[in-house]
């Protein structure tokens, strides 16, 4: 079953390919995302991988948390969805 981590703190200058290739290391990567600020069109610094293997993504997740990359030191976690508000006034 696939897995989402959030990886945080990087480099504003960070590509998608990068972070595709900093967590292939660790075993096959579906989908990388770094988050764009909708106003600006600039990275916000933060984004998302989802790895194919649970085991993979806890590895990488053990391994890149805390280590510098790109001049900054990487936050990453396992990512926790975020309950949608509801819009139902009723």
């Amino acid at each position: 079953m696939a897995k989402k981590i959030y990886v945080g703190n990087m480099s504003y200058n960070t590509s998608e390919e990068e972070l595709r290739d900093l967590f292939a290391q660790y075993g096959t990567v579906l989908s990388a995302n770094i988050i764009i600020d909708r106003e600006t069109r600039r990275p916000k610094g933060f984004g998302f991988v989802e790895m194919e293997d649970d085991s993979a993504a806890i590895a990488a997740i053990s391994q890149l948390d805390g280590q510098d990359f790109g001049g900054r030191n990487l936050r990453v976690n396992e990512a926790i969805a975020k309950p949608r508000p509801s819009f139902n006034r009723y």
